[in-house]
């Protein structure tokens, strides 16, 4: 029997299990699901909402006089609606355009009934490519929606850090930027059991799918701590933004793929790479 193909899932806990129950899903409707496949999760980061208590009051307080808010990723998303634990319209007075950097982060707004309201919507503002699903990408969307943008506020949501080029951008169009920080980043310790599985696993039949550039980073700085920088060069790594496609370059992954960015572009390259990878010899 040939040996089993691994995929490695690096998303947080809690936000991969769709993504690998789509996988199963699609991979059982073809001919691969005939071949031996193990989905293996790996959350390189665990994503930690902010529980300050002061947080709700302050949320509501900047959405009342906004005139836009951005997420910046559907993390952004599931934190700041679980602090606010209401209807998003129901908490400004007026209508406010919501900006994201892709269709993760569309689709996790459409999950909490932002978007698809009925009557008037909420409009979400997003790059016109996916292929561009980052801040450039989505300032290249947004900087014509408003004639003039001095003195408007956008409210950025956000972990601790992350897309000061967006906001750079923002504040030199004349925007008052608020920034609110709604979760942490926290790597997954390098003495923690679930590297185990993946590191015994057979690198040459495995594709990585990575989702942060961080998680990246992370995952090569745990390799070279423990001496295996060339632990990837016989594995694949799946990537649905360029950025994360050079970090997982800059760590010795021996083939690097791009993909747009969702759930739905991420199963369908991991079929297609499954269906490749299968016709192999091995």
């Amino acid at each position: 029997m040939k040996a089993s193909i691994t995929l490695v899932v690096t998303r947080p806990s809690g936000q991969a299990t769709g993504l690998i129950e789509a996988l199963q899903n699609a991979i059982a409707e073809l001919s691969i699901a005939q071949q031996p496949q193990s989905i293996v999760p790996l959350p390189l980061l665990t994503i930690a909402p902010k529980s300050d208590s002061n947080l709700p009051t302050a949320i509501q307080s900047a959405l009342q006089t906004a005139d836009l808010a951005v997420f910046v990723s559907p993390n952004a998303i599931e934190c700041a609606m679980r602090l606010l634990g209401d209807a998003w319209q129901s908490i400004a007075t007026k209508v406010i355009p919501i900006g994201v950097v892709g269709q993760s982060s569309r689709d996790a707004l459409h999950r909490h009934g932002v978007g698809i309201e009925p009557g008037s919507p909420t409009p979400i503002w997003m790059p016109h490519n996916l292929a561009e699903s980052d801040s450039e990408g989505l300032w290249s969307a947004i900087k014509d929606r408003f004639s003039d943008w001095a003195g408007l506020k956008v409210v950025l949501f956000r972990g601790d850090g992350g897309r000061e080029w967006l906001a750079d951008q923002l504040q030199a169009a004349g925007a008052q930027v608020e920034a609110i920080a709604v979760y942490s980043r926290i790597p997954l310790s390098e003495s923690s059991p679930q590297w185990e599985k993946v590191l015994n696993a057979n690198t040459d039949d495995a594709l990585w799918i990575l989702t942060s550039s961080e998680a990246v980073r992370h995952l090569g700085a745990v390799l070279k701590q423990q001496g295996r920088q060339d632990y990837l060069a016989g594995a694949s790594a799946l990537c649905p933004h360029h950025n994360i496609a050079r970090s997982a370059n800059e760590i010795g992954f021996g083939a690097v793929k791009e993909c747009h960015s969702g759930d739905a572009a991420l199963v369908q390259a991991t079929v297609t790479w499954l269906e490749a990878a299968l016709k192999k010899p091995r």
